[in-house]
């Protein structure tokens, strides 16, 4: 495994890299590749930024999204960038499987592998990993990586700090989960010492949806929200005319689930989309109710304690009362 030190030396002289996250991309991924990536950048190496896929309008503003190279719309010149890297940054993912239609021509890759994230159970495809599951964010691990081990904390741009914050922001729930220490905070200040504007960077993604949106949201919190109260849970699930009939697009169900669980008493919540190809689930939860436990056993996936998820190719109502199951087993935590 490379140390620190030795990929600091690898990074002192203009290196061929390509920086990459997952699979439809949040606030928390998209920020923490495009700080590294103007870091990269201010220190002369040839970056390319490659995403699998879209990302949510809501990330839109963000500065250098420019850079950004969406991985379907051009794949032989992203995977000829794959294969002519010296170092692949990996960011907020730890297994191949989350990159989806990138996971062969990185994997294929002999440029030297950086992970970078906070997830639990990485699979060990890297050369170098800089991982921490205690971290609210990666973007709080790219500011660590910076400033820690690459030892440049003078060299952080108000862009870089705008796209830090947003991940940091993002991925504490604005600051409000318990993965929020003193030193989030820390970080925090350092940033908008840095130029991050923290009022504007929330105007950017809280009050920036689409009147379809507000209405698709207040549709499902009318018709596909349930409650068991018996377990302290909160269900919503969303069908595939749901989508269609409202136009859903990517970023459209971003924090849906938390609608559900902001109800007094409730313990775990639940978003339950058919995507067609598969299902998907997101739980989040309070206090110990092991989201990351249920989403393995039940739905293939896995996570953080309290936000994590996971997918079946079962139909709907499957996986709806797979779910419903699942709750007797978990009645004595979600009840004390």
């Amino acid at each position: 495994m490379l140390t620190s030190e030795q990929l600091k030396t690898l990074l002192s002289e203009p290196k061929r890299i390509v920086i990459t996250t997952h699979y439809k991309p949040d606030g928390d991924a998209l920020g923490s590749s495009l700080g590294l990536f103007y870091w990269l950048k201010a220190h002369k190496h040839d970056v390319s930024l490659i995403v699998p896929s879209d990302f949510p309008a809501f990330l839109d503003w963000l500065p250098g999204l420019e850079h950004v190279r969406i991985y379907t719309r051009e794949v032989q010149e992203n995977q000829q960038l794959i294969a002519d890297a010296e170092i692949i940054f990996c960011l907020d993912f730890n297994g191949l499987g989350r990159i989806h239609d990138m996971a062969i021509p990185v994997e294929k890759a002999t440029g030297l592998k950086c992970m970078i994230d906070h997830h639990l159970e990485p699979q060990g495809f890297h050369d170098y990993a800089y991982w921490d599951p205690k971290a609210a964010a990666t973007a709080q691990l790219i500011f660590r990586f910076i400033t820690e081990e690459m030892q440049d904390e003078g060299n952080i741009s108000a862009d870089m700090a705008t796209c830090l914050y947003t991940g940091i922001m993002t991925d504490t729930g604005s600051f409000r989960f318990r993965s929020t220490t003193s030193e989030i905070h820390r970080i925090i200040a350092s940033l908008i010492d840095c130029g991050a504007e923290n009022w504007a960077i929330h105007e950017s993604i809280y009050n920036s949806s689409s009147e379809g949106r507000l209405k698709f949201l207040g549709y499902c919190l009318l018709n596909r929200l349930e409650v068991f109260p018996e377990y302290n849970t909160a269900m919503i699930y969303v069908t595939q005319e749901d989508l269609k009939s409202f136009e859903v697009i990517t970023g459209d169900t971003e924090g849906l689930v938390n609608y559900a669980l902001s109800i007094k008493g409730i313990r775990l919540a639940a978003l339950i989309i058919d995507r067609t190809e598969q299902i998907k689930l997101s739980l989040r939860s309070i206090g110990d109710v092991p989201c990351n436990e249920i989403c393995k056993i039940y739905f293939n996936g896995g996570g953080h304690l309290n936000a994590s998820g996971g997918n079946s190719h079962d139909d709907l109502q499957t996986v709806i009362d797979t779910f419903k199951s699942a709750l007797p087993n978990y009645k004595e935590i979600l009840t004390k």
